[in-house]
């Protein structure tokens, strides 16, 4: 490298206890793979935890760690890798250490649920964030004045946030070029096998025809009404008229090509939302029950045990993300 090179830009990787291995290697592999198609080192990283000790992935693997928490330069770029149980995993000291160095200016950044330890610590207000989809419910629920996007992965000035998976390697693809141009960015797409690296403007589930093996405009169309009315759930004639149909076709139109009415298949919604914040929140059943659109706590207890043969108070016990 010659005397006039810029310096390698540093990431530092916070391995939370059950970290997501995916996100996590995606992100170091873009790093790797940019620094051997440059034929020079323009990216150094390392890996640190709490203590300085290895933590468990979601996995169960223990991968090396460089060291402790320590002072950074305000160059650095911190990546806070999350994935399973995180609310267990941010502690005060973490919390502490994050706010003292993003204070001097140091970037952060989210890899699958390490969004929540941004927002937990304060580290995102006035900013708009990703989450892995599975978690964004709960993260709206307890932040509700963060902004938080459906999109695969979020760049907001120094913040950045991915959704988990191969969203990680979105981001760094995105971030090499920026720093170095799309060839380069390119290039590195091509060396991971990588054939359409994603933008901040795509989302992060399969469509709706994708999800449900169906391709009907209308059908899809109900189900994204739906899906964005689930804490005040529309009535059947109501989503009909807005599809442009009668009530009755709405009913043909479920059983065909779902094989349950369209009432059921809103309730099973209702309910896998509900499944959600009662594993990743705080919040009290009846809170859980009120942003499910279920006005009784009686009435939600029933229908949860009847969709997933257990009570809602013995969920709260059980649940974790996977």
């Amino acid at each position: 490298m010659s005397d006039t090179a810029p310096k390698p830009k540093r990431f530092v990787f916070l391995h939370l206890p059950n970290y997501s291995l995916i996100a996590f290697s995606n992100a170091i592999e873009a790093l790797r793979l940019a620094n051997r198609m440059a034929r020079r080192t323009l990216y150094e990283w390392q890996v640190v935890t709490e203590t300085g000790a290895p933590v468990a992935c979601s996995s169960g693997l223990h991968i090396g760690v460089d060291s402790a928490l320590e002072a950074l330069s305000r160059e650095d770029t911190v990546l806070v890798c999350g994935g399973a149980r995180v609310k267990q995993a941010v502690t005060p000291k973490l919390m502490s250490w994050a706010r003292r160095e993003a204070r001097k200016g140091v970037a952060f950044g989210g890899l699958c649920t390490g969004t929540y330890f941004l927002a937990k610590a304060g580290l995102l207000q006035g900013r708009t964030a990703t989450i892995h989809w599975e978690n964004r419910e709960s993260l709206k629920e307890e932040f509700p004045e963060l902004k938080v996007s459906t999109a695969v992965f979020v760049v907001d000035k120094n913040r950045y946030s991915a959704a988990g998976g191969a969203a990680a390697a979105d981001l760094m693809l995105s971030l090499i070029a920026t720093d170095h141009g799309p060839e380069l960015a390119n290039a590195v797409a091509d060396q991971m096998i990588y054939t359409t690296a994603r933008t901040d403007k795509d989302e992060q589930r399969l469509s709706i025809p994708t999800r449900i093996g169906v391709r009907h405009p209308k059908l899809s169309g109900v189900i994204k009404m739906m899906e964005a009315n689930l804490e005040e759930p529309m009535s059947p004639p109501e989503l009909a008229a807005r599809a442009g149909m009668s009530t009755r076709q709405l009913e043909r139109l479920f059983r065909r090509y779902l094989n349950r009415s369209p009432k059921r298949y809103y309730m099973e919604l209702r309910l896998q939302k509900a499944r959600s914040l009662l594993m990743q929140t705080d919040m009290s059943v009846i809170n859980v029950a009120l942003a499910s659109g279920f006005a009784s706590p009686s009435h939600f207890s029933k229908c949860y045990r009847a969709h997933f043969n257990t009570t809602p108070y013995r969920e709260r016990g059980t649940g974790e993300k996977g």
